[in-house]
């Protein structure tokens, strides 16, 4: 990038945009996991292969389901998830066209993807690393601007995150109907706004669960109707029962993770 390119650059603060950011090492030859609850998050992935002289960067759409993988190869995964309701404006692509997806980046920007996973490559350090992203972002989106319907579906996702249960009741609170918000929601954040309800309910209950093994106790407190439900949102959202995903939980650290649901680093 020539000098005046570079000047004419719009700045891109990724605190305003990236709710937080990951980073896993894993030692050669050492199988690697990724565990992703559902949360109505947009992520971006930077995978460096084992050697450090190849990478990819992938995009991660919000989940209805829970996935988990495994994988060799993998030396080392950085992780940025985007505010709800950002991943628009960064990407260039509808949050709906991504949901339930892994896509390649090229996929979504072609070229400026590949010299992006070059840059990242090259990065020395993670702070090389973000401003890298941010630079990328920037190019990519301009000044990213907040749309009619992105600002109102950040707005109810603030209020559903906290505290708020009914989604009729954070449309009436914000002045639309249910069927509005749900427009904003999909086009925005990927999911509707009962859906994004289930996944805040299902997070605090797995925070919970790492200091408690009281499911009564855990439902109450994170807005079920009563455990029955807990177990039913665990069996369709994450597809193991609750009992088994602490088991599952309780043995992550016996080989590299990168793991969605639990405390991010912070960004910058």
């Amino acid at each position: 990038m020539n000098v005046a390119a570079a000047m004419d650059l719009p700045t891109l603060t990724l605190p305003r945009f990236v709710e937080d950011v990951r980073e896993v090492a894993a030692p050669p030859g050492q199988v690697f996991d990724v565990e992703w609850l559902p949360d109505g998050r947009t992520g971006l992935f930077f995978r460096a292969l084992e050697g450090g002289r190849e990478g990819d960067v992938w995009v991660a759409g919000p989940r209805t389901r829970a996935v988990f993988k495994s994988k060799t190869g993998i030396a080392r995964t950085v992780t940025l998830r985007f505010k709800p309701g950002w991943s628009v404006p960064l990407l260039g692509v509808a949050a709906s066209e991504l949901t339930d997806q892994i896509v390649p980046l090229e996929d979504v920007w072609g070229r400026a993807a590949c010299e992006l996973c070059g840059e990242l490559l090259a990065a020395r350090s993670r702070a090389d690393l973000m401003d890298r992203v941010a630079r990328a972002l920037a190019l990519r989106a301009g000044r990213p601007f907040e749309t009619a319907s992105g600002q109102l579906a950040r707005r109810a996702v603030r209020l559903l995150e906290g505290g708020e249960v009914r989604v009729e009741r954070v449309a009436d609170r914000l002045g639309v109907t249910a069927r509005h918000l749900r427009r904003a929601f999909i086009e925005n954040v990927g999911i509707g706004p009962k859906e994004f309800a289930r996944t805040v309910r299902l997070q605090r209950a797995v925070r919970m669960a790492a200091t408690s093994c009281d499911w009564a106790r855990i439902a109450a407190d994170a807005g079920y109707y009563d455990q029955a439900h807990l177990i039913a949102d665990f069996r369709q959202l994450v597809g193991l029962t609750p009992g088994a995903f602490s088991k599952r939980a309780g043995g992550r650290m016996t080989q590299p993770k990168l793991i969605m649901w639990d405390f991010a680093l912070p960004v910058g």
